[in-house]
């Protein structure tokens, strides 16, 4: 799943901010990623840090003569597994800046104002790599394709679930809603692995729910995943002055995503049939049972997780 490092500094008074940064953890290991500040920069007070939900988050002040605006941020270690780091500068006129930086330029420039724009195109492109960094997600997306027949059929579910989990998306990120996240993951899990038994059964000529009505099985645990892409939003966090915006181009670039891979998918199941590959019936079965387990052990994993 699609876990950048989260860097937030946060205008605090002339000249200085308060830091949290925050990257990926397993047990107590964390990721060897540091944060560089421009020459001339001090720390007000030590950095503190601990481990909180699979990140390690650490906590600091800094000041500079002059500020930050126009200088670099470099991020060090990033080469080192993080795919990406998102970094967001608060500032005090209530206007805020949002970077989204890369192992191949592992810097950014802190400007005076950032526009709507750069927000906007910096959250369409967490949310295309958020939902195609999420194998589960995609997984159950998979299920239901190999289950539902019929271009409108396919258009009607793909359409439910996409309702579904912008609903809880936007409840979620805005507070209206909230349930602890492990739950959530291991639900997920479970939602792909029932799905799978739907391909069973159907195999088997029995036409379970999802091949009846799709759209109810799709808008269901679409409900579900939302709460599973508001917990991704929530590492990263929004900026204040442009929530709708961020949370909008979020949502559209998941869509965006979701949409590429149902493409692909149809895609070269077209190819298939076209070029006339044969597909014997244990080799769908293989499949099914394949995302299955793969599905178990997740939730198994994520189970475990709660002690």
């Amino acid at each position: 799943m699609f876990r950048p490092a989260y860097l937030e500094l946060r205008e605090s008074g002339p000249d200085r901010y308060d830091v949290m940064w925050k990257v990926p953890a397993q047990g107590d290991l964390r990721l060897a990623v540091t944060v560089k500040f421009p020459a001339g920069t001090a720390e007000v007070t030590l950095p503190e840090g601990r481990f909180i939900d699979n990140a390690y988050v650490q906590r600091w002040q800094i000041a500079r003569a002059g500020g930050l605006a126009g200088q670099k941020v470099s991020i060090e270690g990033i080469v080192n597994g993080v795919t990406d780091v998102i970094a967001r500068l608060e500032r005090q006129d209530g206007t805020s800046q949002v970077e989204r930086v890369r192992p191949d330029d592992p810097q950014f420039t802190v400007k005076e104002r950032a526009g709507a724009g750069e927000v906007a195109g910096t959250y369409l492109l967490l949310g295309v790599e958020h939902i195609l960094g999420g194998a589960d997600h995609l997984l159950f997306v998979l299920a239901l394709l190999l289950i539902v027949r019929g271009g409108k059929r396919i258009i009607f579910t793909v359409t439910a679930f996409t309702v579904a989990h912008s609903i809880t998306l936007v409840a979620a990120t805005l507070g209206w809603v909230h349930i602890p996240r492990p739950p959530v993951e291991a639900m997920i899990a479970l939602s792909i692995v029932f799905v799978a038994a739907e391909i069973v059964q159907g195999l088997r000529g029995n036409a379970g729910l999802t091949a009846r009505a799709p759209w109810v099985v799709a808008f269901s645990f679409g409900l579900l995943h939302g709460f599973g892409f508001a917990g991704a939003l929530a590492e990263v966090g929004l900026p204040q002055t442009a929530i709708p915006v961020a949370l909008l181009t979020f949502n559209v670039g998941v869509e965006l995503g979701q949409l590429l891979f149902v493409g692909a998918a149809l895609g070269s199941y077209a190819v298939l049939v076209r070029l006339s590959v044969p597909r014997p019936l244990w080799t769908q079965y293989a499949g099914a049972y394949f995302i299955g387990a793969i599905a178990s052990f997740w939730a198994l994993q994520r189970v475990g997780a709660f002690f």
